[in-house]
């Protein structure tokens, strides 16, 4: 097999070989670790942001100089309640810390009754009737300690993240501070891409930077299996006898004008 195809025009032919676009896959929790080299051909590697509710970080590495574009995150997914305060008289129920009957106000959290002198922080063991909450493995914390001891950081803003949690990157992300530098949407759980260290979502990336397959004019995707030939990437499906539409794939062909012919019309057609 020649190394390199013949210019159009030439008599003598060629064999494309078959490459499969290559893939990082999130490992568990991670999303993906980045490689030290960018290569936008051979590896059109997609990730995913996973959503959670903890400090779980995955994947490696910040976009960078992203904290001064930084918007104020939304608290619209915070984790933060507060008890419902609930005046004497109207019912008597059990409390879920010390298990008696409650005569007089009561609070309501996560569906249960409580005393209010005995709804309190399990770490500073103060008082949350009147501040926030928020339940983590099981044990309830005020606020503040939440925000002290399980709160994770963003990676963009560096402010403790309350509510949902991206983990992208090998770090973690407000929803509203993972976004694309293109469009500048909340990437989300979705399928993104790295270019020089920021992350695109897939449609801008593929507009930007996706390499097109010159048989359909679509992007060759990661997965696709694709092959170099006349100085293009294609397709295998796309990859055909520009007559007889035959597959090219691993056979013999002929090229004019940049169209690719199998043996049979190599010298029988004129474009």
């Amino acid at each position: 097999m020649p190394e390199s195809l013949e210019s159009p025009g030439s008599g003598r032919p060629g064999v494309a070989s078959l490459t499969t676009a290559t893939a990082f896959k999130p490992v568990g929790s991670t999303s993906v670790i980045k490689s030290p080299s960018w290569q936008r051909l051979n590896q059109a590697a997609p990730f995913t942001g996973k959503i959670s509710n903890n400090a779980t970080s995955s994947g490696a590495g910040a976009p960078a100089n992203s904290a001064a574009r930084q918007p104020q995150p939304s608290d619209q997914d915070t984790l933060v309640q507060r008890a419902e305060h609930i005046p004497a008289g109207k019912r008597t129920p059990m409390c879920a810390h010390c298990n008696q009957v409650i005569r007089g106000p009561f609070l309501v959290a996560l569906g249960k009754s409580w005393h209010p002198e005995e709804f309190n922080c399990a770490h500073c063991k103060n008082t949350m009737a009147y501040i926030g909450f928020v339940e983590e493995k099981g044990a309830l914390y005020c606020e503040l300690c939440y925000e002290k001891f399980f709160a994770p950081e963003c990676g963009r803003c560096q402010r403790k993240i309350l509510g949902e949690v991206i983990n992208a990157l090998k770090q973690t992300w407000h929803v509203s501070c993972f976004v694309c530098v293109a469009c500048g949407k909340p990437i989300r759980n979705n399928v993104f891409h790295l270019e020089d260290g920021e992350p695109y979502c897939e449609t801008d990336y593929y507009a930007l930077f996706g390499t097109i397959c010159r048989g359909c004019e679509f992007p060759i995707e990661a997965g696709d299996m694709f092959l170099e030939a006349l100085g293009y990437t294609w397709h295998d499906t796309c990859f055909v006898c520009s007559v007889c539409c035959e597959s090219l794939e691993g056979q013999t062909f002929f090229s004019k004008k940049d169209k690719p012919l199998c043996k049979k019309h190599a010298h029988s057609v004129n474009f």
